[in-house]
């Protein structure tokens, strides 16, 4: 039986191809921003409220405009077909299962927007790296909108991919067969090697070039300063995600939750500002909307959901969180997320 979304880490592990396991985990260099993600949730204690009066708490909440049932997405993760056969399509009807919830689709996807977009809710935002070859970066993002994408979610923080040592030690190729299905006419064996090759370097012109190209929102995910919260918001983006890329960029930047309340700080409520990184429990998700978030992404444990059981592992992964985080703001007093704030959690004592 698995109750958390740590029994699926493990049941995923002895399912996937050690090689396949350390590319999905790992992270950049000595993996200390990894390690940080997590550790810094464990930082933080709940303080509940008593006597409340709160019956069963209400998750829903609004985004860009949108209803969604909790404030928990997927975050966009490549190459899911390595995980199983179905990738994202296995991905988005799980996530519609448990709710309306949104899934943000990797510009690296193994399967088809138009395809994952038939299969969904509507609910779904496309990841966006800018290549070199922007007329390809332009195809795919006019594709995505035809077929009903909400939003555009551009990757800030990769000029090229970070040094991630596990792949290096296991000369991590990706199998025959497993390509982005919506990308043509380059060698993705080596991703690395394809990142150095492809990706555009970039700078804040890009918001308007997005924005000339498409009417869809503009988040900027990557965002790790409150001086770039602040350029982004003045710049017009219509969201920031809190985000060092998993601990997969550059290794050493701090926990996601840790800068979390100086950007949101910086913002001052002029935009949505939404957080991934380390979120693996309910209790995570409290914590990051009591630090200022909107909403939480959720990645790795997505997939293994996905590796251990297709679109009704996500779609467990996905009810195990929201349980969880219900259950959390029943104990803590909360009827609502409007009653959440920084008084609901405490840092530890070193």
């Amino acid at each position: 039986m698995r109750l958390t979304l740590a029994d699926f880490a493990r049941a995923a592990r002895d399912r996937l191809d050690p090689g396949t396991w350390d590319f999905f985990e790992g992270g950049a260099g000595e993996e200390r921003t990894l390690a940080a993600n997590a550790e810094a949730f464990d930082r933080l204690w709940l303080r509940p409220r008593v006597l409340r009066g709160a019956a069963r708490p209400e998750t829903a909440t609004t985004i860009l405009g949108r209803s969604w049932d909790a404030p928990v997405a997927v975050a966009p993760m490549g190459y899911q077909t390595l995980a199983h056969p179905l990738g994202e399509l296995a991905t988005v009807r799980g996530a519609a299962n448990a709710g309306r919830l949104p899934v943000v689709i990797s510009t690296f996807a193994g399967r088809g927007v138009e395809e994952l977009a038939a299969a969904g809710d509507g609910r779904l935002w496309l990841q966006v790296y800018c290549l070199r070859d922007r007329a390809m970066t332009r195809r795919l993002i006019g594709r995505a909108q035809d077929a009903g994408f909400e939003a555009l979610v551009l990757t800030v923080d990769a000029p090229h991919l970070g040094r991630r040592l596990r792949d290096l030690r296991n000369g991590f190729r990706l199998p025959s067969g497993i390509v982005p299905a919506n990308l043509d006419g380059h060698d993705f064996s080596v991703p690395a090697a394809h990142a150095d090759a492809e990706f555009a370097p970039l700078d804040w012109s890009v918001v308007d070039w997005l924005r000339s190209v498409s009417p869809l929102p503009v988040l900027l995910k990557g965002i790790l300063t409150d001086d770039d919260a602040a350029r982004a918001a003045e710049a017009g983006v219509d969201g920031i995600i809190v985000s060092n890329h998993g601990g997969r960029q550059l290794d050493g930047v701090p926990a996601t939750l840790d800068v979390l309340p100086e950007i949101v700080a910086a913002v001052a409520g002029r935009v949505p500002v939404l957080l991934d990184g380390g979120v693996r429990r309910g209790r995570d998700v409290l914590a990051a909307l009591a630090l200022g978030a909107d909403a939480v992404l959720v990645g790795r444990p997505v997939l293994h959901g996905l590796a251990v059981d297709a679109s009704q592992g996500v779609t467990d992964v996905l009810n195990i969180l929201l349980g969880e985080l219900t259950d959390a703001m029943g104990l803590a007093g909360l009827g609502g997320l409007a009653g959440i704030g920084p008084g609901l959690v405490r840092r530890a004592m070193p």
